[in-house]
């Protein structure tokens, strides 16, 4: 019998205690990991989601920026192009974030899982911050190009982002509660339409407060002397205040415990794993200290008794290489790619769509900016982030298959109505189209690639495969950023502004419909994981004869639901 812990009372109770006679480690992983899944939510289930959704609004904020920046630096640097970037430097610009995040997103999910959640989280905020403040701080020289510095720093940046997509995923969905993990996932990824909205609301904050040096020039071209010191301060501004959610949010990333299951399942520290356990649920700060004495001979005892395989390159390849396994990293990396094409191309370019539908233009610099800051404001507000929270109400009630084929299903629709009628629709009516699209890829395929990947995979590979499928949906990313989307200023006159600077607009939108229509068939290789145990989703998969535990299979279902535990007995 383990020795009992002191404490606990009507509202921190000692979990620990609970479970201290249970000799078996196997069954004390068992019933420590229940109590994970069936906790009330309650205020630790918030900070969790806090301190995860921190993290993707700096994120967000970071890189739904990049279309506001490369507008100011082509007005500071660029006069000799009448105040705007070139197409390769613009699309460079935009790329380096996406190509960075692939990297981060790969490496850090393996990281993960090969040395811990907790040794990682908090390591990418860190990247994020330098990054993001030498941003802010480079300047041209003799020697050096303003852009080819942006875009070196993008890149560091982009890897820290990267590292946040699967922790943060895999963190809050190993300590979420069953019954709310869809809607617990859901709030942390919504984060991405607060830091949209932020980016813009900084923007517009301050393109007022430099009103007086900005009304004097009538166009980006004219804007010099004062006005373009006033460009260079607000667009050093808007970066580096992109630090200031990430500095708040590393104190806790730092200082949370390793998840259970990781160190259950991985690190194979049943003691360590019941603290943190009783920790977490407890609402305390920090990882749980179990005695040192009884901790070592339990790591002992289970490094054999703990029938959980160990991770290896090896065993990766042989389990994704069975057809049922390698379907479903298939399907959540294909649809995040087919997504993140049309996400992206549309997303970064909303500048670019603000436009042409009449809400960049204005008599003045100030104007233009102000009205540009104000419709990306009218976006995020009326499309993402509805979309966003009408996901985070339904994600575990309709569930998230369902969410995403439908989303798909209209996406196509609307691409299609855009691209072909793009001659009969009035600047409002491609307004209400595009706040559409934004309401379904966020109600939809863009919070549910985002959190499958989370639930569904063993949790030896949980991270890495997370980062597999977000890191294909950067590579979908930087397909729209580098060949597609650029294909809209195709056949433009030399000056043009407004629709006329984009004349093959329509046709990218058709294109963009082919991909939410391939979407469609991907989503069919997903699992559904409402309101599923992750160790029930894992029983899925073709574990070879193994149950999650590594013992063999005897098919006995323990939960009428399906969702607490699956049998499972040594021959």
């Amino acid at each position: 019998m383990v020795t009992k812990t002191a404490g606990g009372n009507n509202a921190f109770h000692n979990f620990h205690n609970d479970f201290a006679h249970i000799e078996d480690p196997n069954e004390r992983r068992r019933l420590a990991l229940a109590e994970i899944d069936k906790a009330p939510f309650g205020w630790y289930h918030v900070r969790a989601v806090l301190v995860a959704g921190t993290g993707f609004f700096t994120d967000s904020y970071d890189i739904f920026c990049v279309s506001l920046l490369t507008i100011m630096l082509g007005i500071v640097y660029k006069h000799d192009n009448k105040g705007a970037l070139t197409t390769p430097q613009d699309t460079a610009i935009k790329l380096s974030t996406s190509a960075g995040t692939v990297i981060g997103q790969f490496g850090f999910g393996a990281l993960a899982d090969i040395v811990g959640r907790k040794k990682m989280y908090g390591l990418e905020l860190i990247l994020i911050i330098v990054a993001t403040l030498a941003q802010s701080l480079v300047g041209p020289g003799p020697g050096t190009s303003v852009v080819g510095l942006i875009i070196f720093w993008r890149v560091l940046m982009g890897i820290g982002i990267g590292g946040d997509y699967p922790l943060s995923s895999i963190i809050t969905s190993e300590f979420a509660t069953t019954k709310w993990r869809g809607a617990m996932m859901g709030a942390v990824f919504s984060m991405q339409g607060f830091g949209q909205l932020a980016g813009a609301l900084v923007m517009l904050i301050l393109t007022a407060g430099f009103k007086d040096s900005l009304s004097g020039a009538k166009d980006y071209a004219s804007c010099s002397g004062t006005c373009q010191v006033a460009i260079d301060k607000m667009w050093r501004a808007l970066i580096g205040l992109g630090i200031v959610p990430a500095a708040i949010a590393l104190y806790y990333r730092l200082t949370i415990p390793e998840t259970p299951r990781y160190t259950f399942d991985v690190a194979r520290d049943v003691e360590k794993a019941n603290a943190d356990v009783n920790t977490y649920i407890s609402g305390k700060r920090g990882e749980g200290h179990p005695d040192e004495m009884e901790a070592a001979a339990a790591r002992r005892a289970s490094a054999t008794a703990l029938e959980v395989p160990k991770a290896s390159f090896s065993d990766f390849f042989r389990f994704y290489g069975k057809i049922k396994n390698g379907k479903i990293l298939f399907g959540t990396a294909m649809s995040w790619l087919l997504l993140d094409v049309a996400f992206y191309g549309l997303g970064l370019n909303a500048s670019t769509v603000l436009g042409a539908i009449g809400y960049a233009s204005g008599s003045n610099v100030y104007h233009q900016l102000y009205n540009l800051a104000a419709g990306n404001c009218i976006l995020v507000c009326a499309g993402a982030i509805p979309g966003y929270w009408l996901a985070v109400a339904t994600l575990d009630t309709i569930g998230r298959r369902p969410l995403q084929l439908i989303g798909f299903v209209f996406l196509t629709i609307l691409f299609l109505i855009w691209g072909f009628a793009y001659e009969h629709i009035s600047s409002h009516g491609m307004l209400a189209i595009y706040i559409l699209i934004q309401l379904f890829f966020n109600w939809g395929p863009n919070s549910t690639t985002f959190i499958v990947p989370g639930e569904c995979f063993p949790t030896r590979y949980r991270s890495t495969s997370h980062g597999i499928s977000a890191g294909s949906g950067k590579i979908g990313s930087i397909i729209a950023q580098g060949a597609i989307a650029p294909l809209r200023t195709r056949g433009a006159a030399p000056g043009a502004k407004g629709a006329a600077a984009n004349p093959w607009l329509n046709h990218v939108m058709q294109i963009f419909s082919a991909f939410m229509f391939c979407g469609i068939f991907t989503t069919l290789l997903i699992p559904e994981t409402k309101r599923r145990t992750l160790e029930d989703l894992a029983n899925d998969w073709d574990m070879g004869g193994e149950s999650i535990t590594g013992a063999p299979v005897v098919e006995n279902k323990a939960s009428e639901h399906g969702s607490d535990e699956i049998v499972a007995e040594r021959k």
